[in-house]
Protein backbone atom coordinates (compact mmCIF):
# COMPACT_ATOMS: atom_id res chain seq x y z
CA UNK A 1 0.00 0.00 0.00
CA UNK A 2 1.53 3.49 -1.35
CA UNK A 3 1.19 5.97 1.34
CA UNK A 4 -0.40 8.90 0.83
CA UNK A 5 -1.14 12.64 2.49
CA UNK A 6 -3.74 14.97 1.45
CA UNK A 7 -4.51 18.78 2.37
CA UNK A 8 -6.56 21.31 0.73
CA UNK A 9 -4.75 24.80 0.19
CA UNK A 10 -7.56 26.76 -1.08
CA UNK A 11 -11.02 26.92 -2.39
CA UNK A 12 -12.54 29.53 -4.69
CA UNK A 13 -16.01 30.10 -7.13
CA UNK A 14 -15.00 28.61 -10.62
CA UNK A 15 -16.04 30.79 -13.09
CA UNK A 16 -16.60 29.28 -16.50
CA UNK A 17 -18.94 26.49 -15.23
CA UNK A 18 -22.63 25.40 -15.91
CA UNK A 19 -23.92 25.74 -12.82
CA UNK A 20 -22.58 26.76 -9.41
CA UNK A 21 -18.99 25.34 -8.57
CA UNK A 22 -16.37 25.14 -6.01
CA UNK A 23 -12.96 24.71 -6.69
CA UNK A 24 -10.78 22.78 -3.64
CA UNK A 25 -7.15 22.93 -4.49
CA UNK A 26 -5.91 19.69 -3.36
CA UNK A 27 -1.95 18.85 -2.44
CA UNK A 28 -1.46 14.76 -2.50
CA UNK A 29 1.81 13.75 -1.39
CA UNK A 30 3.60 10.06 -1.66
CA UNK A 31 6.71 9.40 -0.22
CA UNK A 32 9.86 10.87 -1.96
CA UNK A 33 10.10 9.54 -5.67
CA UNK A 34 7.25 6.99 -5.27
CA UNK A 35 5.51 6.60 -8.55
CA UNK A 36 1.93 7.16 -8.81
CA UNK A 37 0.38 6.46 -12.37
CA UNK A 38 -3.07 7.28 -11.01
CA UNK A 39 -5.76 7.68 -8.28
CA UNK A 40 -9.56 6.82 -8.33
CA UNK A 41 -10.78 8.77 -5.70
CA UNK A 42 -14.16 9.09 -3.75
CA UNK A 43 -14.32 12.67 -1.67
CA UNK A 44 -16.72 13.03 0.88
CA UNK A 45 -16.82 16.68 2.00
CA UNK A 46 -19.16 17.51 5.23
CA UNK A 47 -19.35 20.82 7.38
CA UNK A 48 -18.23 20.76 11.12
CA UNK A 49 -21.10 22.94 12.55
CA UNK A 50 -19.65 22.93 16.17
CA UNK A 51 -16.33 24.12 14.81
CA UNK A 52 -17.01 27.75 14.95
CA UNK A 53 -19.32 30.47 16.57
CA UNK A 54 -22.62 32.08 15.70
CA UNK A 55 -24.61 35.46 16.43
CA UNK A 56 -27.94 35.27 17.43
CA UNK A 57 -29.10 36.13 13.99
CA UNK A 58 -27.26 33.74 12.73
CA UNK A 59 -28.37 31.11 15.16
CA UNK A 60 -32.11 32.26 14.67
CA UNK A 61 -32.02 31.10 10.81
CA UNK A 62 -30.20 27.61 12.05
CA UNK A 63 -33.42 26.90 14.25
CA UNK A 64 -34.68 24.58 11.41
CA UNK A 65 -31.80 22.27 11.07
CA UNK A 66 -30.06 22.64 14.89
CA UNK A 67 -33.32 23.61 17.14
CA UNK A 68 -32.66 26.13 19.75
CA UNK A 69 -29.11 27.25 21.11
CA UNK A 70 -29.76 25.73 24.19
CA UNK A 71 -30.01 22.08 22.37
CA UNK A 72 -26.46 22.77 20.11
CA UNK A 73 -24.60 20.90 22.56
CA UNK A 74 -26.22 17.59 21.27
CA UNK A 75 -27.65 18.53 17.85
CA UNK A 76 -24.57 20.38 16.33
CA UNK A 77 -23.98 17.40 14.37
CA UNK A 78 -21.78 17.17 10.91
CA UNK A 79 -23.54 18.21 7.50
CA UNK A 80 -22.79 16.39 4.55
CA UNK A 81 -21.55 18.89 1.65
CA UNK A 82 -21.00 16.36 -1.41
CA UNK A 83 -19.82 13.47 -2.55
CA UNK A 84 -17.71 13.61 -5.93
CA UNK A 85 -15.09 11.01 -7.57
CA UNK A 86 -11.93 12.77 -8.78
CA UNK A 87 -9.16 11.04 -11.22
CA UNK A 88 -6.06 12.18 -10.34
CA UNK A 89 -3.15 11.98 -13.74
CA UNK A 90 0.42 10.25 -12.95
CA UNK A 91 2.57 12.20 -10.62
CA UNK A 92 5.92 11.39 -8.49
CA UNK A 93 6.12 12.33 -5.47
CA UNK A 94 4.09 15.32 -5.12
CA UNK A 95 1.20 17.23 -7.00
CA UNK A 96 -1.57 19.46 -6.68
CA UNK A 97 -5.12 19.57 -8.95
CA UNK A 98 -8.35 21.14 -7.91
CA UNK A 99 -11.39 19.24 -7.08
CA UNK A 100 -14.64 20.54 -8.63
CA UNK A 101 -17.61 20.33 -6.66
CA UNK A 102 -20.83 21.52 -8.37
CA UNK A 103 -23.30 23.01 -5.14
CA UNK A 104 -26.79 24.30 -4.50
CA UNK A 105 -28.97 27.15 -3.08
CA UNK A 106 -31.96 24.88 -3.20
CA UNK A 107 -33.24 25.28 0.55
CA UNK A 108 -34.59 21.37 0.82
CA UNK A 109 -31.15 20.41 1.37
CA UNK A 110 -29.27 20.67 4.52
CA UNK A 111 -26.15 22.60 3.50
CA UNK A 112 -27.43 25.06 1.79
CA UNK A 113 -29.80 26.16 4.24
CA UNK A 114 -26.71 26.11 6.40
CA UNK A 115 -24.68 28.01 4.23
CA UNK A 116 -26.91 30.63 3.54
CA UNK A 117 -28.05 31.55 7.19
CA UNK A 118 -24.46 32.39 7.68
CA UNK A 119 -23.79 36.08 7.75
CA UNK A 120 -19.62 35.76 7.02
CA UNK A 121 -16.80 33.97 8.65
CA UNK A 122 -15.43 30.59 7.95
CA UNK A 123 -17.20 27.21 7.51
CA UNK A 124 -15.01 24.57 8.94
CA UNK A 125 -15.26 21.45 6.21
CA UNK A 126 -13.74 18.05 6.42
CA UNK A 127 -12.45 16.10 3.21
CA UNK A 128 -12.51 12.58 3.56
CA UNK A 129 -10.55 10.36 0.92
CA UNK A 130 -11.24 6.79 0.08
CA UNK A 131 -10.48 4.96 -3.47
CA UNK A 132 -7.83 3.04 -5.38
CA UNK A 133 -4.08 4.17 -6.34
CA UNK A 134 -2.21 3.15 -9.15
CA UNK A 135 1.83 3.35 -7.74
CA UNK A 136 4.72 1.41 -7.89
CA UNK A 137 8.02 0.92 -10.68
CA UNK A 138 8.35 -1.37 -13.68
CA UNK A 139 3.89 -1.19 -13.49
CA UNK A 140 1.92 -0.71 -10.80
CA UNK A 141 0.73 -2.30 -7.72
CA UNK A 142 -3.22 -1.64 -7.00
CA UNK A 143 -4.03 -0.57 -3.15
CA UNK A 144 -6.73 1.23 -1.69
CA UNK A 145 -6.76 4.30 -0.38
CA UNK A 146 -7.79 3.96 3.23
CA UNK A 147 -11.07 6.06 4.87
CA UNK A 148 -8.62 7.23 7.17
CA UNK A 149 -7.16 9.94 4.50
CA UNK A 150 -8.81 13.38 5.28
CA UNK A 151 -8.12 17.18 4.90
CA UNK A 152 -9.68 19.99 7.15
CA UNK A 153 -10.32 23.56 5.40
CA UNK A 154 -11.95 26.54 6.50
CA UNK A 155 -13.64 27.94 3.91
CA UNK A 156 -14.92 31.70 3.81
CA UNK A 157 -18.99 31.73 3.66
CA UNK A 158 -18.73 34.72 0.71
CA UNK A 159 -16.76 31.86 -1.23
CA UNK A 160 -20.26 29.65 -1.54
CA UNK A 161 -22.07 32.96 -2.35
CA UNK A 162 -20.36 34.32 -5.15
CA UNK A 163 -19.83 31.11 -6.51
CA UNK A 164 -23.96 30.97 -6.47
CA UNK A 165 -23.93 34.89 -6.94
CA UNK A 166 -22.39 34.16 -10.18
CA UNK A 167 -25.24 32.24 -11.94
CA UNK A 168 -28.55 33.27 -9.99
CA UNK A 169 -27.68 37.05 -8.21
CA UNK A 170 -29.89 37.59 -5.64
CA UNK A 171 -32.39 34.99 -6.19
CA UNK A 172 -33.32 32.50 -4.17
CA UNK A 173 -34.94 28.72 -5.13
CA UNK A 174 -38.65 26.99 -3.82
CA UNK A 175 -39.33 23.83 -5.09
CA UNK A 176 -43.21 22.89 -5.54
CA UNK A 177 -45.07 19.81 -6.39
CA UNK A 178 -45.96 19.38 -10.06
CA UNK A 179 -49.80 19.81 -9.35
CA UNK A 180 -49.33 22.98 -7.66
CA UNK A 181 -46.88 24.28 -10.47
CA UNK A 182 -49.34 23.46 -12.89
CA UNK A 183 -51.90 25.51 -11.14
CA UNK A 184 -49.67 28.50 -11.02
CA UNK A 185 -48.78 28.86 -14.28
CA UNK A 186 -52.57 28.39 -15.40
CA UNK A 187 -53.27 31.33 -12.67
CA UNK A 188 -50.29 33.04 -14.18
CA UNK A 189 -51.72 32.81 -18.02
CA UNK A 190 -55.00 33.44 -16.63
CA UNK A 191 -53.90 37.08 -15.36
CA UNK A 192 -51.48 37.41 -18.54
CA UNK A 193 -48.10 38.38 -15.70
CA UNK A 194 -45.18 38.70 -17.30
CA UNK A 195 -42.85 36.83 -15.10
CA UNK A 196 -42.91 34.25 -11.59
CA UNK A 197 -41.93 37.25 -9.66
CA UNK A 198 -44.81 39.10 -10.95
CA UNK A 199 -47.33 36.07 -10.23
CA UNK A 200 -45.89 35.38 -6.52
CA UNK A 201 -46.13 39.18 -6.03
CA UNK A 202 -50.09 38.94 -7.04
CA UNK A 203 -51.35 36.37 -4.65
CA UNK A 204 -48.58 37.74 -1.96
CA UNK A 205 -51.01 41.36 -2.33
CA UNK A 206 -53.79 39.88 -1.64
CA UNK A 207 -52.29 38.61 2.04
CA UNK A 208 -50.84 42.18 3.02
CA UNK A 209 -47.31 41.33 3.04
CA UNK A 210 -46.81 41.76 -1.12
CA UNK A 211 -45.61 45.58 -0.12
CA UNK A 212 -43.34 44.41 2.29
CA UNK A 213 -41.96 41.80 0.01
CA UNK A 214 -40.59 44.50 -2.64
Amino acid sequence: MTPLAFSCTAVRAAEHTAGPTLLFRLRITAPPGTRVHALALRCQLRIEPARRGYAETEAGRLTDLFGERARWGTTLNPVEFAQVPLMVPGFTGETELDLPVPVTYDQDVAAARYLGALDGGDVPLLLLFSGTAFAGPGGFQVSPVPWDREAAVRMPAGVWREAIDRHFPGCGWLRLPEDLMDALLAYRSRRALPSWEATVRELLAGTGVGEAAR
